[in-house]
C-alpha cells in the first residue's frame, strides 16, 4: 500500500468490529487489490531487481516486491564500497522461505547467471565487450569480462606476431566472443577480429589499386625458412626467398630482419585466394646484364662453390651469376666421381669458362683445363710405353676385369684372364680389393681411344711350359680336395695351382670316396698346358700298385707358395733349376737301373756257367756287359 492509502485507512473501524468484520464484500475485494498490486509474483531460481532497504556490517536487506525483504551477506559486496540504500540490485532467489520463514538471495549467483547470459548475447548478436586484461598465462592472456575469466589466445591479440605479451597485462582491451564451451565454463574471446575488420575495408581498396609492377613500402611481420611476410598495410605478402637476392641465401634471416621496412615490388596476386607475390630483388638489375663484356670462352674465373649436387657442382661468379662444374671436368680421369671427392660447399677456387650463353644466362666451367691433359705430353707416351712395369691403384671391379689408376687422368683395364697363370678367378674380387695397389705390365697402348691394357701375371714366366715336366702323365703328387659338385672335384696341386678329378676316380681302396678337406695321392691322367687344365685319379693310384711310380723330386725339394701369396707360382728361375735336377736324376736313375742289370746278368751267367748254362745265356751276359762298358 502506498503512504497515502496508509493515512486514509480506517482503523477505527478495524478495532470496533474486529478484523475484516467492518467491511463488505466489495469493501473486501477492493483491499485484495490493492494489497496483491503491491506484491510481485516472484519463483526460486531467477534473478531479480531488488532496492536496498537497509543494511549493516554483516547483511545486506533488500525489496524485491515480495511478502517479506530479502537478506544478502555484505562480502558479496566488496566490489561496490559506496553501496547506500535506494541502490537497484540484481539478485538470485535461492530459496523463497527457509526453515527460518525468511527469504535467501544471493547476488554472487546472480552476477555469473547474468554474465554468462551477456555472453551469450555478446556471441549470439555478435558484440563488442568491454574486457580487462588480468594476467598472461600459456599461449595467451586472460581477460575478465563480466566477471567471468575468457581465454585470449595470443594468434587473436593483433594481425602480426605478438612477441611479448606482458605489455597488455592490466589494460583495458576490446575483444569479441568467438567461442563458448558451456560443459567447462570456458570463453575464447580476440582482439584480432576487430582489427582485421577495420583492415578488410583498407584491404579491398589496396586489391582494387593492385597492379603487376607496382613497387610498394612494407613491414616484415613474419619471417620463414621459404621467405618473409610483409605488412602492405592491411595485407600481406609474400617475399620468397628466390626473390630476395640474386644471389644465393640459405636464410632470409641473412639478410633481412623482423619489423624492417623494405620496398617490393609486385609479382602477381590472386583476388580470389588474396594471395601476393613480391620481389625484392627485382628492384636491381640483373648481374647477367651487367656481366664483363671480355667474359668469353676459355676465360678464367675465380668464384665460390655454393652447391654439391651428385653431377657436378655451382661455382659463383657475382651474386645471380653462376656456372655449372660438371664432374666430368673435374678431372681427367676417365672414372666419375662424387664431386664431394673435388669440392665442398663455400670452397674458393679457380675455374675455365667452357660454354657461355648470355641470352639464356648458362655457363659451363671446367677446372681439370687448368692442368695439363696427361694423355698429350710426350714424356707420358714414353713412360707407359708396351712392356714397362708400374704400379697403381685399384679404382673399380668388374666382371670383366679391374681398372688400375697408374695417375690421375691415366688408367688402364686389368682383364680377369691377365691376373694369374694358375689360378682361375672368376671376379677380380677374388683376387684383389678397391683402393688396394697391384703391380701391372703394359700390353698395349691406344692414346688416340686413351687405352690401356695392363697385366699381372706378365710381370712372371708362363710357369705351365715348366709344370709340362713336373706334372707328367703317369707322375704321383700329393693333392688336396677343395670342393666338388655333382660331377668334379677341385684339387690343390703343388705351387697352388688347381687340377680336376672326376667323383668315381674319387674312390679309395676301402670303396668310400674322398671328401672335401682330405691329402691324398693322385696320379695324372691328362696334361693340357693350352688349356691349362690337369686331370688326376686317385683311384688309380691303388688300382696300379705294382706299376713303378713316377715321382717328381722337384715337388720334394721346391718350396710350395704360402696360402695368402698373390704371386701364383714364386720363383720360376728355381723351377727351372728343378727340372734341370729331374732330368739329371732321371738319367743317373737310368744308368744305375742298367749297371744293376748287368750286374745282376753277370751273376746268373757263372752261375749258369758252373752248371754248363746254355749259350744263350752266355750271349746275353756278354752282351749286357759290352753295353756297359761303352756307357
Amino acid at each position: 500500500m502506498s503512504k497515502q492509502q496508509l493515512a486514509d485507512f480506517d482503523w477505527d473501524r478495524v478495532v470496533a468490529k474486529g478484523f475484516g468484520g467492518g467491511y463488505s464484500v466489495a469493501e473486501k475485494a477492493q483491499l485484495e487489490e490493492m494489497i496483491n498490486g503491491t506484491l510481485s509474483a516472484v519463483a526460486e531460481k531467477e534473478v531479480v531487481k531488488g532496492v536496498v532497504v537497509g543494511m549493516n556490517d554483516r547483511e545486506v536487506i533488500l525489496n524485491i516486491g515480495s511478502k517479506s525483504d530479502g537478506i544478502v551477506p555484505r562480502s558479496e559486496f566488496r566490489d561496490m564500497p559506496d553501496l547506500k540504500s535506494g541502490d537497484e540490485i540484481e539478485v538470485y532467489i535461492e530459496n523463497q522461505e527457509d526453515a527460518n520463514g525468511q527469504l535467501v538471495l544471493s547476488r554472487k549467483k546472480a552476477k555469473v547467471i547474468t554474465a554468462w547470459d551477456n555472453i551469450q548475447k555478446s556471441f549470439d548478436d555478435d558484440l563488442i565487450i568491454d574486457g580487462f586484461v588480468k594476467r598472461r598465462t600459456k599461449g595467451g592472456l586472460i581477460v575478465d569480462i563480466y566477471g567471468v575469466e575468457a581465454f585470449l589466445p595470443g594468434s587473436q591479440i593483433d594481425v602480426k606476431p605478438i612477441r611479448d605479451f606482458d605489455i597488455f597485462v592490466g589494460k583495458k582491451m576490446e575483444v569479441k566472443v568467438v567461442k563458448i564451451n558451456h560443459a567447462n565454463n570456458n570463453v575464447v574471446v580476440s582482439h584480432k577480429i576487430l582489427i582485421e575488420k577495420d583492415l578488410e575495408a583498407q584491404r579491398q581498396q589496396i586489391l582494387t589499386n593492385l597492379e603487376r609492377g607496382q613497387v610498394l613500402e612494407g613491414v616484415i611481420k613474419n619471417m620463414t625458412k621459404f621467405g618473409v611476410f610483409i605488412d602492405l598495410g592491411g595485407v600481406d605478402g609474400l617475399l620468397h626467398i628466390t626473390d630476395i637476392s640474386w644471389g644465393r641465401i640459405g636464410d632470409p634471416s641473412d639478410l633481412l630482419g623482423l619489423d624492417q621496412k623494405i620496398n617490393v615490388v609486385v609479382l602477381d596476386f590472386d583476388e580470389d585466394k588474396k594471395r601476393i607475390s613480391l620481389g625484392m630483388k627485382q628492384l636491381q638489375p640483373h648481374p647477367w646484364e651487367s656481366l664483363a663484356a671480355g667474359l668469353e670462352i676459355g676465360s678464367k674465373v675465380t668464384g665460390r662453390v655454393v652447391n654439391v649436387a651428385d653431377y657436378g657442382a655451382f661455382l659463383e661468379i657475382t651474386p645471380g651469376v653462376e656456372g655449372l662444374i660438371h664432374v666430368s671436368e673435374m678431372s681427367w680421369s676417365q672414372h666419375l666421381r662424387n664431386p664431394q671427392d673435388f669440392l665442398k660447399i663455400n670452397d674458393e677456387i679457380e675455374a675455365v669458362v667452357l660454354t657461355l650463353d648470355r641470352a639464356e644466362r648458362k655457363m659451363s666451367l671446367g677446372i681439370k683445363q687448368l692442368t695439363t691433359d696427361p694423355w698429350t705430353r710426350k714424356e707420358a707416351l714414353d713412360k707407359y710405353a708396351i712392356g714397362t712395369q708400374h704400379k697403381g691403384t685399384v679404382r673399380n671391379l668388374t666382371n670383366f676385369g679391374l681398372f688400375l689408376e697408374l695417375e690421375e687422368g691415366i688408367d688402364g683395364l686389368v682383364h680377369v684372364s691377365d691376373l694369374s697363370w694358375t689360378k682361375k678367378i672368376k671376379h677380380p674380387s677374388d683376387f684383389i680389393k678397391v683402393g688396394e695397389e697391384l703391380e701391372v705390365i703394359v700390353l698395349e697402348l691406344d692414346v688416340e681411344n686413351r687405352r690401356l691394357s695392363l697385366s699381372h701375371k706378365h710381370l712372371e714366366e708362363n710357369p705351365w711350359d715348366t709344370f709340362e715336366t713336373v706334372f707328367s702323365l703317369g707322375s704321383f703328387h700329393k693333392c688336396t680336395i677343395v670342393s666338388k659338385n655333382d660331377k668334379m672335384a677341385v684339387l690343390e696341386l703343388p705351387y697352388g695351382i688347381e687340377g680336376l678329378c672326376t667323383l668315381k676316380n674319387l674312390a679309395k681302396e676301402d670303396g668310400s670316396l674322398a671328401e672335401v678337406g682330405e691329402a691324398l695321392d693322385f696320379k695324372v691322367q691328362e696334361f693340357t698346358k693350352d688349356e691349362k687344365r690337369i686331370l688326376l685319379s686317385h683311384t688309380k693310384t691303388w688300382q696300379e700298385k705294382d706299376e713303378p711310380k713316377v715321382e717328381a723330386k722337384a715337388t720334394a725339394k721346391a718350396e710350395k707358395p704360402k696360402d695368402n701369396e698373390k704371386a701364383t707360382l714364386g720363383d720360376l728361375g728355381s723351377l727351372s733349376a728343378l727340372k734341370e735336377q729331374m732330368e739329371e736324376g732321371e738319367k743317373k736313375r737310368k744308368s744305375a737301373s742298367k749297371k744293376a742289370a748287368v750286374k745282376e746278368t753277370e751273376v746268373v751267367a757263372e752261375a749258369v756257367v758252373e752248371v754248363e748254362a746254355p749259350k744263350e745265356v752266355e750271349e746275353v751276359a756278354v752282351e749286357a756287359k759290352t753295353e756297359t762298358e761303352v756307357e
